[in-house]
């Protein structure tokens, strides 16, 4: 029996390249169900996430012209992650795979191909996985790798080189529901679920219209919460260097005391105001990174909604 494939699109303010990649996006899943890999039935799921623009306008129109389209639209616009979870939710009863990318053309629909044929050999998650960097700047290539790294030394638990292009089964969905958190990280929480999973790489190119809604704000954004939302090691790393200041402050003031006793004391004040500027600067930091954890705790206590759907392309 041929799986029933959900593209989940989430899209926000995308209506210069909507009209482009979604005419692709039909092609690549009739296709496969020409292939015999796919069910005829398979969708494209596109999400709106609380666009200013006309994207809510184009995707009604697309759903109404061909049933292979169909959209929600969220309340408001609430993130790039919420608006994945949004889709995987809706879909996770009606399909048996999906397969989450971004709207923009820059993920290769041809890797799908790929991926459907790893769930047939058993796989239930399949990560797609940049084969290069080359379209990126120095910039984005250096911080975006050396991030991969820095959440391995954190002890998360992450696919390099992966965002959020990936295949999951129905069953694995169904047990990421039982995921609550507020503060989401999909690129790790999904890993934390099992299940047999494999990578198929791809080249990521330019983006086919308009221009990225995901500025370097957003990116350092999505790096903090990937820390923190997986890792508690910055805490234990504070600690650590704690009882290094301690004890540095320590063994200068035995040493202060020993020069008091012997009388050879000098009047300063440099190496006062270096050590106090030195701790304040410890203790502001370490403050902050523990803020962060307990901004974290109180949001996940109030047990908010993480997307609300205001409506949708057809009756459920």
């Amino acid at each position: 029996m041929t799986p029933k494939l959900f593209l989940i699109v989430p899209c926000y303010n995308e209506e210069a390249v909507l009209p482009v990649t979604a005419p692709l996006f039909l092609k690549k899943i009739t296709d496969l169900a020409r292939e015999g890999k796919i069910s005829p039935d398979s969708r494209i799921l596109f999400v709106n996430d609380g666009s200013r623009d006309a994207t809510w306008d184009i995707i009604r129109k697309l759903a109404a012209e061909d049933e292979h389209f169909l959209g929600i639209s969220q309340s408001r616009n609430r993130g790039h992650q919420n608006a994945v979870l949004a889709g995987l939710m809706e879909a996770k009863d009606l399909c048996d795979i999906t397969v989450s990318l971004d709207v923009d053309g820059q993920d290769d629909i041809n890797a799908i191909d790929a991926m459907v044929e790893a769930y047939l050999d058993g796989y239930e998650v399949v990560y797609g996985v940049r084969s290069s960097r080359d379209t990126d700047s120095f910039f984005k290539r250096f911080t975006a790798q050396s991030f991969y790294k820095f959440l391995a030394a954190m002890g998360a638990e992450v696919v390099y080189n992966h965002a959020d292009y990936r295949l999951i089964s129905s069953r694995v969905l169904q047990e990421f529901a039982g995921f609550e958190e507020v503060n989401l990280y999909l690129r790790g929480l999904i890993p934390l679920v099992g299940f047999k999973s494999t990578t198929v790489e791809y080249a990521r190119s330019e983006r086919l219209a308009g221009s990225s809604h995901y500025p370097l704000k957003k990116m350092i954004g999505l790096a903090v919460d990937g820390v923190t939302s997986l890792s508690v090691k910055p805490l234990r790393l504070i600690m650590t260097f704690g009882i290094v200041v301690a004890l540095i402050s320590f063994i200068g003031c035995v040493w202060a005391l020993i020069t008091a006793l012997i009388g050879k004391t000098v009047a300063g004040w440099a190496s006062m105001t270096c050590i106090i500027c030195f701790v304040s600067g410890v203790q502001l930091i370490s403050l902050g990174i523990i803020g962060e954890y307990v901004g974290k705790i109180y949001m996940e206590t109030k047990h908010r909604p993480r997307y609300i759907i205001s409506e949708r392309t057809w009756k459920p």
